[in-house]
């Protein structure tokens, strides 16, 4: 099932997905290091549910009926800043800056210092438990605001991941959307070496969350699944997004060297702009 998986997610990219990854490596360039393979495999995750399913005002970010989303994955913020300043929560140009002293963009999402973002993530296995609490005030507020929550696959290896899934389902957090980017591949190995999680769908199921598939690079196929929740009404919905760590850059594409770059020089940010011109 995964081999079918792995062959499909890789679509065609569009000019947008290009877009976004071009801002990607602007931000790489500006601030010298950061998460490659794992903001690449983000990209269209984040694009579809910015471009098309969250109820976000960027001019309100603090707009008390907006819908939440919490990158629990926190290593993979370049892709959330790019889509943010895409849609103007701050500007493009603070991209070149990204882990500076004094910047506004950390290597990690910080909320309260950077527009649009809801939760300060990084340390694995919290994200989830956030938006429960989050999707839990909301429902006692009487409000209409929905909670999305994306994790890594190598962070399912924590356990509170999955004391947060029994309490969504005990709460039957409907307004609660989970969403794994299933790439593969962990900091320094793959997912079936470290700690393999199939049968991950089931494993959910088993939890009491409504489950669906689809590829993560297909911006159609996240639409259409993220345009039509919950999956099934008084259960938390949980996509499972099959990707391709490194996504746009054939070198680093299933490589865990990869996964982050402390140093990234200028014949590295030329090498990436070239694989993207190329990126099918």
């Amino acid at each position: 099932m995964i081999e079918n998986w792995k062959r499909e997610a890789r679509r065609p990219m569009d000019a947008r997905s290009r877009y976004l990854r071009s801002l990607v490596i602007d931000a790489l360039e500006g601030g010298g290091r950061g998460h490659v393979g794992s903001t690449l495999s983000l990209i269209e995750i984040v694009r579809v549910l910015y471009d098309d399913v969250l109820r976000v005002r960027p001019d309100d970010p603090a707009w008390p009926d907006r819908d939440r989303f919490i990158l629990s994955k926190g290593h993979g913020c370049l892709a959330l800043y790019a889509v943010l300043a895409d849609k103007g929560f701050f500007p493009v140009e603070a991209l070149k800056e990204q882990c500076r002293p004094g910047a506004m963009l950390g290597g990690h999402p910080q909320r309260g210092h950077t527009p649009g973002v809801e939760a300060s993530t990084g340390a694995l296995g919290h994200g989830l438990a956030l938006g429960v609490g989050m999707a839990l005030a909301a429902r006692l507020q009487r409000r209409p605001s929905r909670t999305f929550v994306v994790m890594g696959d190598g962070e399912l290896d924590e356990g509170s991941v999955w004391e947060a899934a029994m309490a969504a389902s005990k709460h039957r957090l409907d307004n609660l959307v989970a969403l794994v980017d299933y790439n593969k591949l962990q900091s320094y190995g793959s997912v079936a070496e470290v700690l393999d999680l199939e049968p991950l769908a089931d494993k959910w199921r088993s939890f009491g969350f409504a489950v669906a598939e689809v590829d993560g690079h297909d911006v159609n196929g996240l639409r259409n699944r993220l345009t039509a929740l919950p999956f099934e009404s008084g259960r938390p919905s949980m996509l499972i997004c099959h990707t391709v760590k490194g996504k746009g850059l054939d070198f680093a594409e299933g490589q865990a060297l990869w996964h982050h770059k402390a140093r990234i020089e200028a014949p590295d940010v030329a090498r990436m702009r070239q694989a993207l011109e190329t990126a099918r």
